[in-house]
């Protein structure tokens, strides 16, 4: 038996350990598991290559909880150690740089990517057991050992007779402040959590099979049932297959295995394959989304070599995908010792630049290959490739291939097309081409009808992030402006060179804009006078598009850009001088006759913006029933 002390001078590693590297205790789990399953595949790797002369098998990793004993077992078929291979891993390299490591790190909080480089992932053990056993023999011919140690710096190490099988066996004697591991639930709960996908099967206990029955069986005959393993983790999902082997029934059937509590079918999928100049699988899903920028539920989930890590994937997947669900595996990754944090690094950016050009690809692939499957799932996308818009240059530069343009009547324009088709008629007389939008076509649908009637096409541009796109729009392309409809009247969206024709004179135009001033008394409008066509609606409320737009802007979250504080609600009230209630109103000559002509006219214009609530509204009822019982 060998007596010993780890090769390390710092007395309080294992507090350090426990209270620093790794303040999640839980991810010890998933450090044994990944080392039960590195030893593994080094097995495997060996007999591929002739130079283990054992059967590789089929090799799986236990856990066992031993509540009565307040013991937790980790059991694993692979290559194992000899008693030098302890000496020497477990008890030199662990350690080797521990003083170094703590000089440089005891002080921060995240350090640069040191994963595997101190071996202190074995050492993670501790945070929970009082004290660890090894129980181990090689696959070469020689005698098997036991190591013990108590979580001081001093360790035993002998032969054991007490194991006759290859592999390891790690024995966690669990200290009392961490009993909650020895519940079966708990561990259940951890190996779902981090190790649902690791290559190597991972038997938990054992589960009832059901026989099927012979054919000829008769009908009161009972099924047999056996006990099995009860494998709980996939060992080749979904990520780790070449995309030709998979069927869209086996990416859905993926999707449900990583969100069970998902019940709505994704719309589709981007496969992600790249091992230069970074090696990275994975698969992104597009749930159907519509308006919602909801991103804290079903996140995507980082794996590294299928262990998992974290679903905490900023940095790595650009803001505008993080509405996607999915995974992303790469060994690239830089991450702190307990792969708690990301660090900043260059590969980083390479990856989330590939998994931009990957998704922008696919998009236009998709509409290409079938458009108007593209069209019906666009307002289910939509959110996504405008959030990109605005937020991912290299992913705007490419957006016009992919990025649809609706229309109120139900039509679909990619931004050539759109161009093509309002150029003749939507251009000014300054030669800017104006793209007209409605952001709710109930609402505004007599600015809508307004349009129309003058042949030109009405967007439906309806997310939430849509202000931000049309700035992003207005300054990347060439004279072009929007404007929404209820922006300004019609003849002044869109400004021809045409003769204007008044019926009245300047001076009863002063007396009608002073009327009506007079009689509305309210600083929220802007009394504009314009000479229509006498079939035009006598009055009608506006918002300019500049104010309303940085409100738009800045609910959703920055609006503040400009010192400003909430923006003021203002309209422009636009009076038709040409219209009969015009005329009417000049010729009223009693004060309050003329005010309650303009009161109604004006109650009636903020009805058609949805202005008209609460007492104003009801009072308006009020009076609209005394107009019918005259």
């Amino acid at each position: 038996m060998t007596k010993g002390n780890i090769n390390v001078s710092v007395e309080n590693i294992f507090p350090l350990i426990k209270k620093f590297l790794y303040s999640d205790h839980e991810i010890f789990l998933r450090e044994l598991i990944s080392n039960a399953t590195d030893a593994t595949l080094k097995l495997k790797h060996l007999t591929g290559i002739g130079e283990a002369k054992v059967e590789y098998g089929n090799p799986k990793i236990e856990v066992k909880v031993d509540k009565e004993n307040k013991k937790l077992h980790i059991i694993d078929q692979g290559i194992g150690m000899t008693g030098e291979e302890v000496e020497k891993y477990i008890n030199q390299v662990a350690f080797s740089g521990a003083e170094e490591f703590l000089e440089k790190y005891k002080d921060t909080a995240k350090d640069s990517g040191i994963i595997g480089h101190f071996g202190l992932g074995f050492y993670s053990a501790f945070m929970v057991a009082e004290k660890v056993e090894i129980l181990t023999k090689s696959y070469k011919d020689e005698p098997a050992v036991r190591w013990i140690c108590d979580g001081s710096p001093e360790f035993t190490l002998e032969e054991t007779t007490d194991k006759t099988d290859r592999g390891t066996e790690i024995i966690l004697h669990i200290a009392e402040d961490s009993t909650e591991f020895l519940e079966e639930g708990k561990i259940r709960e951890l190996l779902l959590k981090y190790n649902k996908f690791m290559p190597v099967p991972i038997k938990f206990g054992t589960k009832t099979h059901t026989l099927p029955l012979p054919e000829d069986a008769p009908e009161d005959a009972v099924a047999e049932t056996e006990e099995v393993d009860n494998i709980i983790n996939n060992p080749t999902p979904a990520w780790t297959i070449a995309p030709s082997e998979l069927t869209n029934e086996d990416y859905m059937k993926f999707y449900h295995e990583l969100y069970p509590m998902q019940f709505e079918e994704p719309l589709f999928n981007i496969h992600l394959n790249v091992d230069y100049p970074f090696n990275l699988t994975g698969i992104l899903f597009f749930p159907k989304l519509n308006n919602n920028l909801n991103i804290e539920k079903d996140k995507i989930q980082l794996y590294q070599n299928q262990v998992f890590v974290t679903d905490e994937v900023k940095g790595i997947v650009p803001d505008f995908l993080m509405l996607l669900r999915g995974v992303i595996d790469s060994p690239d990754i830089p991450l702190n010792v307990s792969r708690s944090y990301l660090q900043a690094d260059g590969a980083v950016k390479k990856i989330s630049s590939y998994i931009t050009k990957k998704v922008a690809d696919k998009m236009a692939s998709l509409i290409n290959e079938n458009r108007e499957d593209y069209e019906k799932k666009w307002n289910d996308i939509k959110v996504v490739i405008e959030y990109g818009i605005v937020t991912e240059e290299k992913f705007a530069e490419k957006a016009d291939k992919f990025t649809l343009y609706p229309t109120t009547d139900g039509k679909y324009f990619l931004w050539n097309e759109l161009e093509e088709k309002i150029k003749p008629n939507q251009t000014d007389k300054d030669g800017k081409l104006v793209v007209l939008y409605t952001s709710n076509a109930d609402e505004q649908h007599s600015y809508i009808q307004s349009a129309k009637d003058k042949g030109y096409e009405v967007l439906l541009l309806d997310s939430p992030i849509i202000p931000h796109v049309i700035q992003k729009l207005e300054t990347s392309k060439n004279k072009i402006s929007f404007a929404r409809v209820d922006a300004d009247h019609i003849n002044n969206l869109i400004k021809k060179d045409e003769p204007v024709i008044s019926k009245l004179t300047e001076t009863e135009k002063e007396s009608l804009k002073k009327n009506v001033e007079e009689s509305i008394n309210d600083t929220k409008f802007t009394v504009q006078l314009e000479d229509l066509d006498s079939s035009d609606a006598p009055f009608t409320i506006t918002q300019p598009e500049f104010m309303r737009r940085m409100k738009d802007m800045q609910a959703t979250g920055s609006g503040g850009m400009f010192g400003m504080g909430g923006f003021p609600e203002m309209y422009n009230l636009v009076v038709n001088s040409n219209s009969e209630l015009a005329g009417q109103i000049l010729k009223t000559e009693s004060t309050e006759a003329k005010s309650d002509l303009i009161k109604y006219a004006l109650d009636l214009a903020k009805l058609s913006q949805n202005l008209l609530k609460g007492k104003e509204l009801t009072d308006f009822i009020q009076r609209s029933y005394k107009q019918l019982e005259k």
